[in-house]
């Protein structure tokens, strides 16, 4: 088999020495770097160029779900496995919508993560089958078709606003993050709770938590 050359993206150190260990016994997988915040890892996947990424949903700095996605739009051949703590439908339907390969349970057995990088090697999908359940209870309620949640069209710009507001970040922190003036950063945050559909940052909060944005 050729050689897979793999980038690690957790904030948890032991995480990555776990999966590191698993990856070096397959003769010919490489560890080719590692990153430990969600804006690492894009800088990391576009300098190193990996056939797979294997990345947390929750990380510092940028989300996993907007990792996942700039990863996807600047290599489309590199795929990435959803490497996680959190059982949500929600994610594990997000994370296919968005080009990800597998959504893998760190409590999985690590059989289930190599299988993975062998197949999203290959350019194939692989599902345990706790996500295959997943998968077909949303195949069986006909949902496949149905309009992406408002959060899917959000931008990159306003994913991390979405991430600061909910982290009860001040308007002022968010306008020096997003390099913006005061009021623009206030219109900011109007437009995103305006597209959301929120009114208040409670709901946000829920919206951030329930999409993998924020970490409980």
């Amino acid at each position: 088999m050729r050689p897979i050359r793999i980038l690690l993206v957790d904030d948890h150190a032991v995480v990555r020495n776990g999966v590191r260990f698993v990856i070096e016994k397959q003769p010919g997988w490489e560890i080719c770097g590692e990153a430990q915040t969600g804006r690492e890892g894009v800088t990391a996947a576009k300098e190193l160029k990996p056939d797979v990424v294997i990345q947390d949903i929750t990380l510092p700095e940028l989300s996993g779900m907007e990792v996942l996605r700039q990863v996807k739009k600047a290599l489309p051949d590199t795929e990435v496995i959803m490497f996680t703590a959190h059982e949500m439908e929600d994610l594990v339907h997000q994370v296919f919508d968005a080009g990800g390969r597998s959504y893998l349970l760190k409590t999985d057995d690590p059989s289930h993560l190599i299988e993975a990088i062998r197949a999203a090697a290959e350019h194939k999908a692989y599902f345990t089958p706790r996500v295959s359940q997943i998968i077909l209870r949303r195949l069986q309620s006909g949902s496949m078709g149905e309009r992406p949640a408002p959060g899917n069209s959000l931008t990159s710009r306003e994913r991390e606003a979405v991430k600061f507001i909910a982290e009860g970040r001040t308007n002022k922190e968010l306008a020096d993050v997003l390099g913006v003036s005061l009021r623009t950063a206030e219109s900011h945050r109007a437009a995103v709770m305006q597209k959301l559909g929120l009114k208040t940052i409670g709901e946000l909060i829920r919206y951030a938590l329930r999409n993998g944005i924020i970490e409980p």
